[in-house]
């Protein structure tokens, strides 16, 4: 089994308001670790964020729900804190405003 470190980019996501983007979905026979996750806030405003995970064949749960960054800040999500993913899962993010949100999420796939 092959582990490989990758990162995972989306800049200026959504393309529209109050609808989740996929940023991240896992691709058949892997299985990954999500290590970290950073949200930039591109705006001049305070923006809100929300994070979601749909899994295949789960319950779709949030991991943030409507969080205030700053104008031109970042929010550093799950730090410290792992999470397992199997084919076929999502990592979706949303934002009050279209493309005012960059996202970088690391991750380590297991093939």
């Amino acid at each position: 089994m092959a582990n490989t470190f990758k990162v995972k980019t989306k800049t200026g996501a959504p393309t529209q308001a109050g609808t989740f983007v996929d940023l991240y979905t896992v691709p058949g026979s892997t299985t990954t670790v999500v290590l970290g996750l950073v949200l930039c806030n591109l705006d001049t405003s305070q923006r809100t964020v929300s994070v979601k995970l749909d899994p295949d064949g789960g319950d779709t749960v949030l991991l943030l729900k409507n969080v205030p960054i700053p104008a031109g800040a970042s929010l550093e999500v799950l730090s410290g804190g792992k999470i397992a993913l199997e084919t076929g899962d999502l990592i979706q993010i949303d934002c009050d405003v279209a493309t005012k949100i960059d996202a970088t999420l690391s991750i380590m796939e297991m093939t």
